[in-house]
């Protein structure tokens, strides 16, 4: 656990000395129960670290909803206190902008920046747009990403994921990514309602050194679904 101006954390490390070094962020809703398959990919060869943020997976609810800003200031804390130096930042959905905003504010911490499945794309932004986006990707998932999804909704909370929501829906990625001064890999998978091809294509073009990496056959959860395939593609980038 950790602890962050009255905000708790909790991470979950694979230690790998003199290794490459991965930060994982879930995204708005859930923990890091639906990265594990992903964790468990690039902890074969690599120090991976995942994190559990604020109100999410049965941690503590914050009475200040903080916003990407403040969030990303306070995980930059804990990956200092997990000690592991410049990593790879790796952050699926709202997940996506913590990594970024932390990559801008702390570029000490960050080596690269992977985005999975990035929200919100901003001619999409509208709050009942991406209900429906979300709506419409579930559908399809298969159960057991949906399983997980659905438990760690119900551990966050209604009231919870609005106050977090309403900052989502307000952080600027595209204009965030610009300023990064480390290599930025977008990632979706190639059916990903929510983070569709134009989105990600317009996103990484804003990055100095953005690129983008699709699955095919995969959704929203692609990092779940097909968790090798997204570990091979991380990987890739390098230390």
């Amino acid at each position: 656990m950790h602890s962050v101006n009255g905000l708790a954390f909790r991470s979950w490390s694979h230690r790998r000395p003199n290794s490459t070094v991965y930060v994982l962020v879930h995204g708005i809703g859930m923990s890091h129960r639906y990265l594990s398959r992903l964790q468990a990919e690039l902890a074969t060869r690599a120090e991976v670290h995942v994190v559990d943020l604020p109100g999410f997976g049965g941690l503590p609810k914050p009475t200040a909803s903080p916003d990407v800003a403040a969030m990303a200031r306070a995980l930059g804390t804990v990956v200092d206190e997990l000690g592991v130096g410049r990593a790879i930042l790796v952050g699926h959905s709202m997940g996506a902008q913590w990594v970024v905003e932390l990559a801008v504010q702390r570029p000490d911490l960050a080596s690269a920046v992977v985005t999975i499945g990035p929200v919100t794309d901003d001619r999409r932004r509208g709050a009942l747009r991406q209900a429906l986006l979300l709506a419409r990707d579930s559908a399809l998932e298969p159960p057991r990403g949906n399983a997980l999804v659905l438990t760690d909704y119900v551990r966050c909370g209604p009231i919870w994921y609005v106050r977090q929501a309403r900052h989502m829906l307000r952080y600027p990625i595209e204009d965030r990514v610009a300023l990064l001064t480390v290599p930025l890999l977008v990632m979706r998978g190639a059916a990903d309602p929510i983070a569709q091809e134009e989105w990600v294509r317009r996103l990484a073009a804003r990055a100095p050194a953005g690129s983008v990496s699709v699955i095919p056959g995969h959704r929203h959860l692609v990092q779940h679904t097909a968790a090798a395939a997204v570990a091979e593609r991380i990987r890739a980038i390098g230390p």
